[in-house]
Parts: C-alpha cells; structure tokens; sequence
C-alpha cells in the first residue's frame, strides 16, 4: 500500500500547484476587470443635479461605458475628465426635464463588461438610493425612496464579492491557516485579524486616518511574503513570534489589510445619510466571504485526511506557491508605485 500512498501524495502535490497556476492566472486575468464603475448623482437645486462618474482603467483607456437616462436630459456644463490612479473619473452638471425619480438609468457598455457600476443617486428632498448594475442588469428603475434593508443588503455583497475577488486576502488567511493548526489558535487569530481591520477599515473610511493606496497595496503582497516564509520555519522546525503567537501577526497584518478594504470601499462611494449603515454592512460581507473561505479549505483538508495523510512536502510547497505568487504582486505594485513619480 506504500506505493498507493506514494501516488496520493504526488496527486495531491500536483493538485495543489494546479491550484496555485489556476489562482495566479485567474488573479492576473481579473486583477482589473472586477474593479466596479460608480455613478453619483446629486441633485443640487429641483431638477438640476451635479454627476459624478468613475470608470476603471485598462492602462491608458477607460472602460467604454456610459451613463444614460430614460427621460429628457440637459447638459448644463461640459464633461471635465480626470485620471486618479487606475480610474478615471468625468464629473458634469445636468438638468432634467422630467422627475428623475421614476426614470431608468442605464450604464450603457456594461453589459459587454465584466465588471459592475454601484449607482448613488441623493435627491434635494434627502431620499437616497443605491443599486448595483451587472452586465445581465445594466438598468435600473429610480424610486423615490429606498428602505435601509435595500443599503444594507446591497453593501453586504459588495463586502462578500471584495472577499471574494480579493485573492491576496484570501492567499494571507491561507497562509496564517499553514501556521495555525489547532482549531482555539485558529479562532483566536482570526479573531485578532478581524478586529484589526475593522479598526482600520472604520477609522480609513471615516476619514480619521488616511494612507496612500499604492504603498498599502504593496505591503499587503509584502505581508504574505512574510507569512509564507514563518510556514517554512515552522516545517524547518524553528521557532518565531509569528509560530508561537499567531493572533499578534493576524492582528498587526490585520491592520494594514483594513486600509486595503478601506480603499475599496472608499472606491465604491458611500450613500451620504447611510454612511454608518454602509459600512456596518461592508464590514458583515467581508466577514462572512471570510468564513466561508475558511470553511471550505477545513472541510477540503478534512476530506484529505480521510484518503491520505497529507505530506509535509505538500504544506512546505503550498507555502512557497504562496510566496511566489506574492512575492510577483509585490514586484508588480512596486513598479506600478514608482512608475507614478
């Protein structure tokens, strides 16, 4: 039977470097595509209203979308277009003719995209409302009022999908999961990691503390770098502050991966009177893609285990996958970085 499990050992050797291609191919291939567009419109005076329109960029153009509505409109003043980083973003005043509240509003483009468009729209009466448009439902109807519960919703899946998307925070957990064997440490560092990044993501978000996008991106690839190279010390048989006390990495990392949520949601837009309910409600998502991501790798690593006792040349490979994948994000956001000076 020693040959059986000799083969079930390469097998699973194989399986976790197709994982970890799969994962660096999908990452690349997505790593823009998925940025949401952001449409804000405000109505400043009844009928007139100020707009705000961010689209990502694939290098130096803009997603081909546009923002259209249903009724009669006018345009008070030019399009005035910027780039911030890796968006660009077109403000204009208009006017409209008819109620806004009742029209469609279309992001014409989307629907041969393979990103979304959270829509904002704040009337002068102090009735808000936001939606998400996706590529099979580029449009929307405008109420005259959303309920709490639909803001609510809403930011909990953007928090899910950010989670979800957002490889290099799953590839951390994964990483502090090689360190992490017993089930009270486990708790205990996720625990430590969650708390950290609320403090941050909360405090970024509300404007009380603030950090460049670029070099908060790079120490994130950074910080898994790190993590990986504690698992090989570990497997080596060597002692560090990150094997022995987990919780203090998850909670130190834990901080700097709450600007990179931040980011994102800053990215998004928050609805003015809801900013508090938005948040609570990104922060919910993001825990919950969170879980679920450790769910499924316990219940992979238990359905192992049932076959096969899993080697520990499987555990040193993961992390160095690991590593090298991050270690190419922080290479790339480094020269990314610099190439703005």
């Amino acid at each position: 039977m020693k040959w059986l499990g000799t083969a079930l050992s390469s097998q699973i050797c194989r399986c976790v470097s197709a994982l970890v291609i799969a994962l660096l191919t999908v990452a690349s291939a997505h790593s823009h595509e998925v940025r949401p567009a952001y449409l804000s419109v405000e109505e400043k005076m009844p009928g007139e209203f100020s707009v705000l329109f961010k689209t990502p960029m694939q290098g130096d153009a803009r997603l081909a979308l546009a923002a259209l509505f249903s009724g009669r409109v006018e345009a008070l003043t030019p399009v005035v277009s910027r780039q911030t980083g890796d968006a660009m973003v077109q403000t204009w005043h208009m006017r409209t003719v008819e109620p806004l509240s009742g029209q469609n509003v279309l992001i014409d483009g989307l629907q041969n995209s393979m990103t979304d468009a959270l829509v904002h729209v704040v009337l002068a009466n102090g009735n808000t409302w936001t939606t998400r448009l996706t590529p099979n439902e580029p449009s929307a109807a405008i109420p005259a009022a959303q309920s709490r519960w639909t803001v609510f919703a809403v930011y909990v899946r953007h928090g899910i999908e950010h989670i979800a998307f957002g490889f290099d925070h799953l590839l951390f957990v994964a990483a502090l999961m090689l360190i992490v064997r017993d089930w009270r440490k486990l708790v205990k560092a996720v625990t430590a990691f969650t708390a950290a990044h609320s403090i941050t993501l909360t405090s970024a978000t509300l404007g009380w503390v603030t950090l460049p996008s670029a070099p908060v991106e790079t120490m994130i690839a950074i910080s898994i770098v790190l993590v990986a190279a504690e698992v090989v010390r570990m497997e080596r048989g060597q002692l560090s502050l990150a094997i022995t006390s987990p919780w203090l990495v998850a909670f130190a990392f834990g901080l700097l991966h709450g600007f990179g949520f931040a980011g994102a949601l800053i990215e998004l837009g928050l609805p003015r009177n809801d900013i508090p309910l938005a948040l609570l409600a990104f922060n919910v998502g993001v825990e919950l893609g969170q879980l679920a991501f450790i769910a499924v790798i316990l219940t992979a690593v238990y359905s192992v285990r049932r076959i096969v006792a899993i080697p520990r040349r499987a555990i040193i490979g993961s992390a160095y996958a690991i590593g090298i994948i991050a270690a190419f994000w922080s290479v790339q956001r480094l020269d990314a970085m610099f190439s703005q000076f």
